[in-house]
């Protein structure tokens, strides 16, 4: 879970439990198998050959349309049953967590640079964007 986060979380969204859920399914099916157990009983998971096929073919298919879910947007679409406080604080949390999350991201594509991965600097610059997008975006939102 942690490499996953680590390379995915700035640009596709994943929860703990949908991870654990899939992972015995993906056993079962023979795309990955059971390690030794670790730390804390800790469960790793090694991928199969057949896990390592399915996931080339899963790589060439169309990945169909995008899909957005922004918490924000969603609160902001309502703002009219907003107070101008409650408003200004998502405002306010949005803009932090923003920044935050740029900062942290721009940290990534530097160090994926610095270890020649374009294609990770790469997917990493759409989270930059993204993140700048949002900043842009929360400066023109309505207060109230």
């Amino acid at each position: 879970m942690a490499a996953a986060e680590r390379r995915l979380a700035p640009y596709w969204s994943m929860t703990r439990s949908q991870v654990y859920r899939e992972l015995p399914v993906l056993a079962e099916r023979g795309f990955v198998r059971l390690g030794k157990p670790g730390p804390r009983s800790s469960q790793p998971y090694a991928i199969t050959a057949a896990g390592k096929r399915t996931f080339s073919r899963w790589l060439a298919e169309n990945p169909g349309r995008d899909t957005i879910r922004n918490p924000i947007a969603l609160r902001i679409a309502f703002g009219d049953l907003h107070s101008s406080a409650q408003l200004r604080n998502l405002y306010s949390s949005a803009n932090e967590y923003h920044n935050e999350a740029l900062a942290a991201v721009r940290e990534q594509v530097k160090n994926a640079k610095k270890e020649g991965d374009a294609y990770d600097a790469s997917a990493l610059e759409f989270a930059v964007a993204y993140h700048k997008a949002a900043l842009s975006w929360l400066k023109s939102a309505p207060v109230g």
